[in-house]
């Protein structure tokens, strides 16, 4: 299982009925799972670890795409215009990222950053490593970009709503590698669309279900979110592909397989 099965509460009753113990999730989070009720159930979920580098590496990728205008740069190209963008690109270390959660991929895109020379300001309700924590607020009022690594739960749905996309600093970016429901997006289409940021690079979408990893040539994409912000220039958007290497993939079969087997070893067997 993924984190693109929805595993609701009858479902789960089904699962315990049929004498399901425990599942494995192959990602980093679990908000696709009704864990509440899995435990009500007595059903156990864990997540399983993959490679952090994956991840940062394509963060980086985004971020660099983003402050150097390469859509709009590309998208000329592609029609013979080889002029150059009406204004220039920035560079990292004139900039100050802040990176909100620093788990295992925070911290590594973190270390990638310090490479650039930029400022980096950190927030997490739990500092885990070595960082300038600052209040939520105070990292997006002085943030030029501002990227996305912390868990979806309750808590952190629409962690950056409207009301905090207005704290940021006029012309800001935004980078979401972690889950599309961490940002409100109809608060940051209407601040790009308005000028108020000055682009977002987008790799996981709320509504993402039903589309991202389909075919949707032949059909219409009903997400109008979706369409709406794949028109700007200053907007990249990609399927949640950042995991998605073979070193990564190695480490989620095998990784799996070890919780299971850990999972099996604690309990006892009935027959």
């Amino acid at each position: 299982m993924d984190h693109k099965s929805q595993i609701t509460k009858s479902i789960l009753v089904a699962l315990g009925e049929a004498g399901v113990k425990y599942i494995c999730t192959r990602s980093v989070g679990c908000n696709h799972v009704d864990v509440e009720s899995a435990q009500r159930v007595g059903i156990t979920v864990e997540n399983v670890v993959y490679s952090a580098d994956s991840v940062a590496d394509y963060t980086l990728m985004l971020m660099l795409m983003l402050i150097r205008k390469t859509k709009s740069t590309m998208r000329r190209v592609e029609d013979n215009d080889y002029r150059l963008n009406d204004t220039p690109g920035r560079e990292l270390r004139d900039m100050t990222v802040g990176v909100i959660g620093v788990g295992r991929i925070g911290s590594a895109v973190m270390g990638r950053l310090r490479g650039f020379g930029c400022r980096l300001l950190a927030y997490d309700r739990g500092p885990k490593t070595d960082a300038d924590y600052v209040p939520l607020d105070v990292l997006l009022e002085q943030s030029d970009v501002v990227t996305l690594h912390t868990p979806l739960e309750a808590g952190t749905h629409h962690l950056l709503n409207r009301h905090r996309i207005e704290q940021m600093k006029r012309g800001a970016f935004i980078i979401n590698t972690g889950r599309g429901g961490l940002l409100d997006t109809v608060a940051l289409l209407r601040a790009l669309e308005s000028g108020r940021l000055g682009g977002a690079a987008l790799d996981v979408l709320e509504g993402e279900q039903g589309i991202f990893y389909s075919d949707q040539r032949h059909k219409p994409v009903e997400n109008r979110l979706l369409l709406r912000l794949q028109q700007l220039p200053n907007v990249l958007i990609t399927p949640h592909t950042a995991y998605y290497t073979d070193h990564a993939l190695a480490d989620i079969v095998e990784n799996t397989l070890l919780n299971c087997r850990r999972f099996e070893s604690r309990t006892p067997w009935r027959g």
